[in-house]
Protein backbone atom coordinates (compact mmCIF):
# COMPACT_ATOMS: atom_id res chain seq x y z
CA UNK A 1 0.00 0.00 0.00
CA UNK A 2 1.62 3.50 -0.76
CA UNK A 3 2.54 5.38 2.09
CA UNK A 4 2.98 9.18 2.49
CA UNK A 5 5.20 11.16 4.57
CA UNK A 6 3.78 14.08 6.56
CA UNK A 7 4.47 16.32 9.35
CA UNK A 8 1.56 16.92 11.83
CA UNK A 9 1.74 19.89 14.25
CA UNK A 10 -0.58 20.24 17.11
CA UNK A 11 -0.93 22.70 19.62
CA UNK A 12 -2.24 21.63 23.38
CA UNK A 13 -4.29 24.22 25.22
CA UNK A 14 -5.94 22.17 27.28
CA UNK A 15 -3.63 19.92 29.81
CA UNK A 16 -6.88 18.09 30.35
CA UNK A 17 -6.76 15.95 27.39
CA UNK A 18 -3.27 14.99 26.96
CA UNK A 19 -3.50 11.22 28.66
CA UNK A 20 -6.17 10.53 25.72
CA UNK A 21 -4.39 12.44 22.81
CA UNK A 22 -1.17 10.20 24.29
CA UNK A 23 -3.35 7.07 24.41
CA UNK A 24 -4.45 8.34 20.42
CA UNK A 25 -0.76 8.50 19.62
CA UNK A 26 -0.08 4.91 20.99
CA UNK A 27 -2.59 3.69 18.80
CA UNK A 28 -0.64 5.15 15.78
CA UNK A 29 2.45 4.12 16.88
CA UNK A 30 3.58 1.99 14.13
CA UNK A 31 2.81 5.10 11.52
CA UNK A 32 5.04 7.77 13.49
CA UNK A 33 8.42 8.03 12.65
CA UNK A 34 9.55 11.03 14.97
CA UNK A 35 7.73 13.06 17.55
CA UNK A 36 9.10 16.54 19.32
CA UNK A 37 7.27 17.98 22.65
CA UNK A 38 7.82 21.38 23.63
CA UNK A 39 6.27 22.22 26.59
CA UNK A 40 5.58 26.54 26.74
CA UNK A 41 4.94 27.14 30.02
CA UNK A 42 5.19 30.65 29.97
CA UNK A 43 1.86 30.17 27.38
CA UNK A 44 0.45 27.47 29.21
CA UNK A 45 0.65 25.69 26.25
CA UNK A 46 2.27 22.72 24.81
CA UNK A 47 3.32 22.07 20.93
CA UNK A 48 3.98 18.48 19.09
CA UNK A 49 5.06 17.75 15.95
CA UNK A 50 4.80 14.11 14.40
CA UNK A 51 6.55 13.10 11.38
CA UNK A 52 4.55 9.85 10.20
CA UNK A 53 4.89 7.44 7.14
CA UNK A 54 1.75 5.57 6.48
CA UNK A 55 -0.94 5.85 4.19
CA UNK A 56 -3.06 8.90 3.27
CA UNK A 57 -6.51 7.41 5.04
CA UNK A 58 -4.21 6.73 8.33
CA UNK A 59 -2.74 10.16 8.39
CA UNK A 60 -5.83 11.47 7.79
CA UNK A 61 -7.63 9.64 10.40
CA UNK A 62 -4.49 9.92 13.26
CA UNK A 63 -5.25 14.38 12.47
CA UNK A 64 -9.09 13.58 12.65
CA UNK A 65 -8.85 11.67 16.24
CA UNK A 66 -6.57 14.42 17.15
CA UNK A 67 -8.53 17.57 16.61
CA UNK A 68 -11.47 16.42 17.72
CA UNK A 69 -9.92 16.66 21.40
CA UNK A 70 -11.30 19.99 23.02
CA UNK A 71 -8.68 22.53 23.09
CA UNK A 72 -6.45 20.49 20.72
CA UNK A 73 -5.41 22.03 16.93
CA UNK A 74 -4.03 20.43 14.79
CA UNK A 75 -2.63 21.15 11.01
CA UNK A 76 -1.02 18.37 8.49
CA UNK A 77 1.09 19.17 5.54
CA UNK A 78 2.59 16.38 3.12
CA UNK A 79 5.60 15.57 1.67
CA UNK A 80 4.99 15.83 -2.07
CA UNK A 81 8.40 13.65 -2.82
CA UNK A 82 7.50 10.96 0.00
CA UNK A 83 5.16 8.51 -1.86
CA UNK A 84 6.73 5.06 -0.96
Amino acid sequence: METRIALIGIIVENPDVTDRLNEILHEYAEAIVGRMGIPYREKGISIISLVVDAPEKTVSALSGRLGMLPGVSVKTMYSRAGRT
